[in-house]
């Protein structure tokens, strides 16, 4: 501590980098805690407030105005770990996703069935859009982390299909499909099951 006391810039970085830190942490546990994952937001949240206490602690016990540069830091550190929190927790990709792609193309059912054969759960509708022309809908249940590659699957299938992105709070796998088992596994609305 006292390295730091005597070398304002290094404390100034040490504070900084601390708030990466804990507003990163606190980011993800946020995004955590939306996805049901109550245990691993807990023990993010203890880490967390381990770090906050020492970072917020410091600048407080050595805060004067001639020591600006711990506030500066501090700030500086809450903004960039918000940026850097995001940024984690769309690597880490925990949770499942639904998409809906709306596709005009009825003649090719092409998205319902490569889908499938690529271990996605796939369920599929007729429909019709707002000029009163058919579309097919499919839903597609994914992964996070699975989500690149489908959404590459979509736009090489159908690139002018309409597709929307929602995050899932909890599955029931009583129909989510096993590896490998997802083409025996989704329906079209209004048929027999394939």
């Amino acid at each position: 501590m006292e390295f730091l006391n005597s070398h304002p810039l290094f404390f100034a970085i040490a504070i900084f980098l601390a708030r990466i830190c804990d507003v990163s942490l606190g980011t993800v546990r946020t995004i955590i805690v939306f996805r049901g994952y109550r245990l691993l937001a807990a023990m993010i949240g203890f880490l967390e407030v381990t770090i906050w206490i020492m970072a917020a602690g410091q600048v407080l016990k050595n805060f004067d105005i001639s020591k600006w540069y711990l506030v500066v830091g501090y700030a500086a550190g809450y903004a960039t770990g918000n940026i850097v929190g995001i940024w984690l927790e769309s690597k880490l990709a925990i949770g499942n996703t639904i998409v809906r792609v709306f596709s005009r193309n009825l003649d090719s059912p092409i998205i319902a069935t490569l889908l499938p054969e690529q271990d996605f759960f796939v369920t599929e509708v007729v429909g019709q859009s707002a000029d009163e022309k058919p579309l097919r809908i499919v839903f597609v249940v994914a992964k996070r982390k699975d989500l690149p590659r489908l959404l590459k699957l979509i736009k090489t299938s159908d690139p002018d299909a309409f597709y929307t992105i929602e995050d899932i709070r909890s599955l029931h796998e009583g129909i989510y499909p096993k590896k490998n088992q997802a083409h025996s596994h989704w329906w079209t609305i209004g048929s027999k099951r394939h």
